[in-house]
């Protein structure tokens, strides 16, 4: 498990773009289980949508990337201040189910390819036992 005070060594995000609360699970060089507790508090619910709160699609994805970056970070079991891991591409992204505050959100990422920089990645988010988006990423762990 790696708690949120390593998280925040690893990611250069900070409240309220920091979306991974803790990592549950990690096979350095495969795969991350994430969570991200969502909460009515999140500052994204005040417009989306007043009167009926929706995590929007985008920040799913970006918390699926994030997990990806700490598994990237851990994987390479470097010093990690002098790189940056940065989002490059997006395929195959689905959508399959709102979530709402109350949702505990689990992020699934896997290394599918890792060559030089690049690494790419296939991401799940899921409620409960429920896929809510899916998406294939690329990335690239680059010297700051």
């Amino acid at each position: 498990m790696i708690s949120i005070e390593r998280i925040q060594t690893l990611l250069p995000h900070g409240y309220p773009f920091l979306l991974v609360d803790r990592v549950l699970e990690i096979e350095r060089n495969r795969r991350i289980l994430a969570i991200k507790n969502v909460t009515v508090n999140e500052p994204f619910f005040q417009g989306h949508f007043p009167g009926r709160p929706i995590m929007p699609g985008v920040l799913i994805l970006e918390a699926m990337a994030q997990a990806g970056g700490i598994l990237a970070f851990e994987t390479i079991e470097e010093d990690v201040k002098d790189r940056a891991v940065y989002f490059m591409g997006i395929d195959k992204a689905k959508f399959r189910r709102i979530v709402v505050p109350g949702d505990q959100l689990f992020l699934e990422t896997t290394i599918l390819k890792r060559r030089g920089v690049y690494w790419s990645f296939q991401c799940h988010a899921r409620v409960e036992d429920n896929i809510v988006a899916e998406a294939q990423m690329l990335a690239a762990l680059e010297k700051k």
